[in-house]
């Protein structure tokens, strides 16, 4: 078992989002992006709530 098979689907996907939030290495994202795929998941664009 991988240690991305570790992660649930909703850490998997908010660390997909983190990860391009932050432009962290496209590697990186990659390799989340994915896992994702593999599990047929399908992240779908989330708002961001913005407080003033």
């Amino acid at each position: 078992m991988s240690d991305m098979a570790l992660l649930s689907d909703e850490l998997l996907v908010d660390s997909y989002y983190q990860a391009v939030q932050l432009n962290l290495d496209e590697e990186f994202i990659a390799l989340l992006l994915a896992e994702i795929q593999r599990r047929g998941l399908h992240p779908t664009i989330r708002l961001v709530q913005v407080v003033h």
